[in-house]
């Protein structure tokens, strides 16, 4: 049954930056549906980790609505902040996930750590799980991670979230600053979706 290719799928996301960025990386003729379509709001996320939070986003949108789900949780870690904000990487941007402030959290934890945080290379990397959930209990998880540094600036307009502080290792520009094409074919979700690839 699960070497069938699925060809009818639900984004288990309320993010539309996520959603739009899953959609890229599958098969042009899966049929996707969004929790959108079916006014559903998103569970609480109370796991420990990545690989839990997008389980709990799985099952919980695939048993409303009866469709297989794939669901993300994904988010930054930065080695000095003890790889804060982590699973929290959302919240850090308040109700309204405004990542403006969360990106200036981001700069003044940094700075009650080191105050010349800004002349360093600040390790930092994005880390993404996935989880297909069938309507019958089946999953199929997944991790990626990209490695990189924080940039000292916000730069670029592209991609979402933290994209524009964070800069892959061999890059000299920000996810922000790169076309998405390029981003696509090196970032944390590429990363993990490689991983499931087979099912679609």
């Amino acid at each position: 049954m699960y070497n069938k290719k699925i060809n009818k799928l639900l984004i288990g996301t309320n993010n539309s930056g996520k959603l739009r960025e899953i959609k890229d990386l599958l098969p042009k003729r899966t049929k996707i549906f969004s929790t959108k379509y079916f006014k559903l709001k998103s569970p609480r996320e109370n796991g420990k980790t990545f690989l839990q939070n997008s389980l709990i986003k799985a099952k919980f949108f695939s048993k409303k609505t009866n469709m297989i789900c794939l669901a993300d949780d994904s988010g930054l870690e930065i080695d000095l902040l003890k790889k804060k904000p982590g699973i929290f990487s959302s919240r850090w941007g308040g109700k309204n996930q405004n990542f403006n402030k969360a990106i200036l959290r981001v700069f003044r934890e940094l700075y009650k750590k080191d105050k010349k945080w800004k002349a360093k290379k600040i390790k930092a990397r994005f880390v993404c799980a996935l989880t297909i959930y069938w309507p019958n209990g089946k999953k199929i998880k997944s991790l990626g991670k990209v490695e990189g540094f924080i940039s000292n600036e916000k730069k670029g307009k592209n991609g979402f979230g933290y994209d524009p502080i964070f800069m892959p290792k061999k890059s000299k520009i920000t996810f922000g600053q790169m076309k998405p094409i390029k981003k696509y074919k090196i970032d944390h979700r590429y990363n993990a979706y490689k991983k499931i690839k087979k099912f679609f």
